[in-house]
């Protein structure tokens, strides 16, 4: 079968795993700055027919349908839609790193029932209107689903698009609540929500270290709202409220005023809902202006290892909540997995918390298609997809177990705790002075 051919408008956009060779990616966890605030659109309309847009022509050949859905007779096609370039390129180029690795294992042992897992992807800047066009164009290509898009902003206006056009939209690097409703169908996440982590974060602050003054930084805009929000509704659970409140602009390091303003509340701790740069700066003016004994708390969305290369040796003591493993732990099996498929992928690659999680998203992809497809040669379609994993029940990656339903689209709830110390990030189970 003839591969649909790209229109000559995108082949400047467009690179295609097989056959491009990739930059050396830039650290893992380049500092995120979250876009302006958007809502979800409308639901999809249920009587559209699976794809729509990706095929216009009724008549069109069986072969011709399967490849707008991204089947061919040799692949299935996915499509990723994140940043790739400007100051949050290692989110979206460590999720690709993942997935990559994953894929390419999967192919190793022969792909989907012969058929090789293969990855497209657009560099949307973590823009929400370059998001929109990037998907649109992926899913005018045809691609089987979108996987491993990076961020909250540009999330909540590309998953409407996919939704409308039932292409499953998978492993968002986003714990925001816009995409964890009982109605979205077309949507799959892997990771715990930020409630999740900002529960956790509460909970270990005032249990472990019977903190009742705490304080948050956050990003003015809907990723550092979503923050705020889980991290509000965790104190009132206990009767109690934030002790002050700071923000900064995105793309910006302006968080002295908001040192200063914090610490005339004399917080026991500061929960940080931002990217790694201002983080950074946040907890060096805090240091500086006094607040030496105070604990910083961040969420996973931060970059770690940026983050952790930015403190340098300031950083002590500073905590990271993350949901997946720690990517050293020899103990866990898909860690282990992870870190011979990402050496076999790029031998020059670092493991990382990022990447850790493109491939356990990758992983999970392999794992429902594998149950999905007819061994006899059948594919699998977007709807067995989708049907196989709301069924299957528990699934285990190896040591890391997801499980979803017909109204759960959150696979795991499992929020982990690191923590700065001697320059390098430790797996803790409870906090500490």
């Amino acid at each position: 079968m003839n591969r649909p051919r790209l229109p000559l408008w995108g082949l400047p956009a467009l690179v295609v795993l097989t056959w491009a060779c990739e930059a050396p990616a830039p650290p893992e966890g380049s500092g995120p700055s979250a876009s302006d605030d958007a809502s979800a659109a409308a639901e999809p309309d249920p009587s559209a027919a699976e794809g729509a847009g990706s095929s216009g022509d009724p008549q069109a050949a069986p072969e011709d349908l399967l490849a707008a859905h991204g089947i061919f007779d040799d692949s299935i096609v996915f499509g990723q839609s994140a940043a790739f370039s400007g100051d949050p390129a290692g989110l979206g180029i460590n999720m690709r790193l993942g997935i990559r690795a994953a894929f390419d294992e999967a192919n190793r042992a022969g792909g989907i029932h012969g058929r090789e897992l293969k990855l497209i992807w657009e560099d949307d800047r973590y823009e929400p209107e370059l998001a929109v066009e990037k998907t649109r164009m992926l899913i005018h290509h045809g691609i089987f689903g979108l996987i491993g898009a990076v961020g909250t902003p540009t999330s909540a206006r590309a998953e409407p698009i996919a939704s409308e056009s039932r292409v499953p939209y998978i492993g968002a690097f986003t714990g925001a609540g816009l995409l964890r409703r009982e109605n979205q169908r077309y949507v799959v996440n892997l990771r715990a929500s930020y409630d999740q982590e900002t529960e956790e974060m509460v909970e270990r602050l005032t249990t472990d270290l019977n903190f009742s003054r705490i304080a948050i930084l956050y990003q003015d805009d809907s990723y550092g709202y979503a923050g705020l929000s889980g991290v509000r509704k965790a104190l009132e659970r206990r009767n109690m409220a934030l002790v002050g409140e700071g923000t900064y602009v995105r793309n910006t390091l302006a968080v002295k005023r908001a040192a200063l303003n914090l610490r005339e509340s004399n917080p026991q701790a500061v929960i940080i809902i931002g990217a790694y740069r201002p983080a950074a700066e946040f907890i060096r003016w805090a240091r500086k202006l006094g607040m030496r004994t105070t604990v910083y708390v961040n969420i996973s969305f931060v970059g770690s290892n940026n983050l952790l290369r930015e403190l340098g040796w300031s950083g002590e003591g500073v905590v990271v909540t993350q949901v997946v493993p720690f990517p050293l732990d020899a103990d866990i099996p898909v860690v282990v997995q992870y870190r011979d498929a990402l050496e076999r992928h790029d031998s020059s690659a670092q493991p990382g918390f990022i990447s850790l999680e493109g491939y356990l998203v990758g992983r999970l992809v392999v794992e429902v298609l594998r149950r999905a497809a007819d061994p006899d040669g059948a594919p699998p379609t977007r709807e067995s997809f989708l049907q196989t994993l709301a069924e299957a029940g528990p699934i285990d990656l190896g040591g890391f177990v997801v499980e979803y339903g017909l109204r759960d689209n959150q696979g795991s709830e499992a929020v982990f705790l690191t923590v700065i110390r001697d320059g390098q990030f430790v797996p803790v189970s409870e906090l500490s002075r």
